[in-house]
């Protein structure tokens, strides 16, 4: 009975040992392989992030740009450079910020499908710098051509470029491009090219502490390393083979998008477990990936330390009970059994405060059943820890049970780990909630400037009443500068908003007044908390009181002011509602621009409509008059004929330019232009001493000879020009043309090249 009871007792203890040991082991594994995704995750979130930040910047401003074709050229083209130079300077870890613009879009006389206008923006030796040019004429390259056809977010592959000009470095780089659609069709792109030292620095700082041997890389989205410790493998394709000797197909999983782990072996035939989280950028399709490798062994050391105590304490255990069994047999059978039972409860997985028991009988058994019951406590609180974190109170208390207590440390280093990223999550939240909603104001009131552009009252209206919602204000108002009296300028309120209706004042306020006049000569934001009690009240039926917050912005375009936006709330501004504020600020000084120029046509246009109307009523008398000048005006048409045969001679055999009173170039024929091999842009509006240089008394002839241009002299003169390289000898004669009151009205000069007399 007694061998039976040993044996027995022998058996059960080793097979309850073995199995607590084996799902222990398999329990560490599980957990330190979750904790290694948990920090896949966590890494690939951040460098997401910051990806996601540049591409919103580029994304932005090809959004803003596409409605370039709503404004004349000169007005877009340095509006968008001085947007590109702020958003350069703003962003230092922008290696290149660069657009490419179709010229078919914008430019009537170009037919071709290629050719494009391009923009670079580069630091070079710590200082800004800018480039235009004109590329693809005869054809777009095979990257240009492959972002043209897709017309959508990219993420260009990685590549190495030379970072300086002695050509002595190079970095590992790629490019975040996103198209320019107008009326779903492709008119350009903006692009960054980005250095990605930031993101390999990240990498080389990952190591998980509790893993010796862990590192971590990342790969972008055609399997290429774009940050590894070793750096001679970047931009090298990653290739791993896995522990059955096949080759991983990376790329396949890759083009998934989902997270993925596998087991592969190095070099040196150890094994590695690889952990991939996806990095998605932006909209596009390609995701990026973080690797985090760690050694097998390194994840299976607790593992299997805990395993090699619960075989050594399972062995001195059948040791001392064998060795006692025989004289404790009845005192100690019960107990056995209790514990088996506990054992058993506890290899399912229970571990339930109603399991502890307490045995005193003053030996091993009672000291074993203590350590039982402080490891079910124990456990359960872990389990109780555990809970509480799945369920997001990340607030629990929880204490270690000791120094070594490694698993309730590994669950508070996850607790940590989840409070950063949820902390980081929500400041994300909160800083993408304030770019959509400067986005989707800027979009609104784009949309607004567009479409109410005829009408300045209702323009006005429009714009300060829903800027008033917009930034959840009380009270606005619109003025705008009065100049059609050079000495009296002043600001005149045009357009006032309340609560839910409209206030028609006749307000004005003189420059320097006040301010809303002070705020129209600094040129300056203007931006109180603390507000006089009489300067303003915001009126309610429930009475009237003085705002918490008064905002007062000028409508800026190219230095000069077309108005002030006076806005008063009962609570306070903030910052990125301000820059908001002053960026509609410009896009309205432009439409307010373009609105004051319409009027003033359109004034032009009934004045001519109503001279036209009187000189219709003339018609009678010029009528009778006809028959008398009919004679007259086949004489005058025979000379007109003989005229533009003469005209149409010298436009063939000489070289003729036309200059307005100021010397700037107004008009070229096409021979002058085939000659010096130039495009007509390239002339027209140049100044005639463009590229001269002269001392005192040459500045005075000069004087002298666009005087006697003036008063109607003809001057003859012989010049030489140097165009592309070659020099040209020309006999110039400079004619003034006079009107019908006999005012010189331009200058025309006819000119030969010298050559063509010898």
């Amino acid at each position: 009975m007694q061998l039976y009871l040993i044996s027995l007792s022998v058996a059960i203890y080793a097979t309850a040992i073995g199995y607590i040991s084996i799902n222990a082991k398999r329990a560490a594994y599980n957990d330190s392989v979750e904790i290694v995704n948990t920090y896949a995750e966590k890494y690939a979130f951040q460098i997401q992030s910051d990806l996601n930040e540049y591409f919103s910047t580029v994304r932005t401003l090809s959004k803003a740009f596409s409605i370039y074709n709503t404004m004349p050229r000169k007005t877009w083209d340095p509006l968008f450079n001085k947007m590109y130079d702020k958003v350069y300077r703003d962003n230092p870890d922008f290696y290149k910020l660069w657009d490419s613009w179709e010229l078919n879009k914008f430019d009537s006389t170009w037919t071709k499908s290629t050719g494009r206008i391009a923009n670079v923006y580069s630091r070079i030796n710590g200082a800004v710098h800018f480039k235009q040019d004109i590329r693809s004429l005869d054809g777009d390259p095979a990257v240009y051509s492959y972002i043209k056809n897709n017309a959508t977010d990219l993420v260009l592959p990685i590549y190495f470029d030379v970072f300086t000009e002695e050509l002595e470095d190079t970095k590992l780089m790629t490019s975040l491009v996103s198209p320019i659609i107008v009326n779903n069709q492709y008119h350009g792109m903006i692009g960054i090219d980005l250095i990605l030292e930031k993101f390999q620095d990240m990498v080389e700082k990952i190591r998980l502490q509790q893993f010796s041997g862990s590192y971590a890389f990342l790969l972008s989205q055609e399997a290429k390393y774009a940050g590894h410790p070793k750096t001679e493998l970047l931009n090298q394709v990653a290739e791993f083979t896995l522990k059955t000797g096949e080759k991983f197909n990376l790329l396949k999983e890759i083009e998934k998008g989902d997270q993925f782990s596998i087991i592969v072996k190095d070099q040196n035939n150890s094994s590695h477990f690889i952990a991939f989280a996806p990095i998605k950028i932006g909209r596009t399709n390609t995701p990026w990936y973080i690797g985090l490798s760690v050694p097998t062994n390194s994840i299976m050391a607790m593992a299997d330390r805990n395993f090699m105590i619960s075989i050594i304490v399972g062995i001195i255990g059948i040791i001392i009970l064998s060795s006692v069994i025989y004289l404790i047999t009845k005192n100690i059978s019960d107990p056995i059994q209790k514990i088996t039972e506990f054992l058993n409860l506890l290899a399912k997985g229970k571990t339930s405060v109603k399991m502890a028991f307490n045995f005193n009988t003053g030996d091993e058994i009672e000291e074993m059943s203590k350590a039982l019951n402080t490891s079910i406590i124990e456990l359960n609180k872990k389990t109780d820890f555990a809970n509480q974190i799945g369920l997001g109170n990340l607030n629990h208390e929880f204490n270690l049970v000791s120094d070594e207590d490694e698993l309730g440390q590994a669950l508070i280093n996850m607790r940590n780990s989840l409070t950063t990223a949820r902390t980081e999550e929500e400041k994300r939240k909160i800083e993408d909630e304030k770019r959509r909603w400067t986005n989707e104001g800027l979009a609104k009131f784009a949309d607004i400037l567009r479409q109410n552009n005829n009408d300045l009252e209702k323009l006005s209206t429009e714009i300060i009443k829903n800027l008033v919602y917009y930034l959840g204000a009380n009270q606005g108002g619109l003025f705008l500068l009065n100049d059609d009296d050079k000495n009296n300028v002043y600001l005149k309120l045009i357009s006032a908003f309340a609560y839910d209706y409209k206030k028609f004042i006749e307000r004005t306020i003189e420059l320097g007044d006040g301010l809303v006049g002070t705020c129209a000569v600094e040129k300056e934001t203007i931006y109180m908390t603390d507000i006089p009690q009489d300067y303003i009240s915001i009126t309610s039926g429930l009475g009237g009181a003085s705002p918490d917050s008064l905002l007062i912005v000028p409508l800026n375009m190219e230095d000069t002011v077309y108005g002030v936006i006076e806005i008063a709330s009962f609570k306070r501004f903030e910052d990125y509602q301000i820059e908001f504020v002053e960026k509609v600020g410009q896009n309205i000084a432009s439409t307010l621009s373009s609105v004051q120029i319409n009027i003033k046509t359109n004034e032009l246009l009934e004045k001519f409509q109503q001279q036209s109307e009187e000189m219709a009523a003339q018609e009678e008398e010029m009528r009778q008059n006809m028959e008398e000048l009919q004679a007259t005006q086949e004489e005058a048409a025979r000379k007109g004929a003989e005229m533009e045969s003469l005209i149409q001679a010298l436009d063939q055999s000489s070289y003729v330019i036309e200059y307005d009173l100021d010397g700037y170039i107004t008009k070229v024929n096409d021979n002058y232009l085939t000659l010096l091999n130039l495009k007509r842009s390239d002339v027209i509006g140049i100044h005639h001493s463009d590229k001269m240089e002269f001392d005192d008394q040459q500045k005075s002839d000069y004087k002298k000879f666009w005087t006697d241009l003036r008063l109607g002299k003809i001057r003859k003169e012989k010049t030489k020009a140097i165009v592309n390289g070659k020099t040209y000898s020309f006999l110039e004669i400079y004619s003034p043309l006079f009107d019908e009151n006999g005012s010189v009205t331009k200058i025309l000069k006819i000119s030969h090249e010298l050559s063509d007399f010898v």
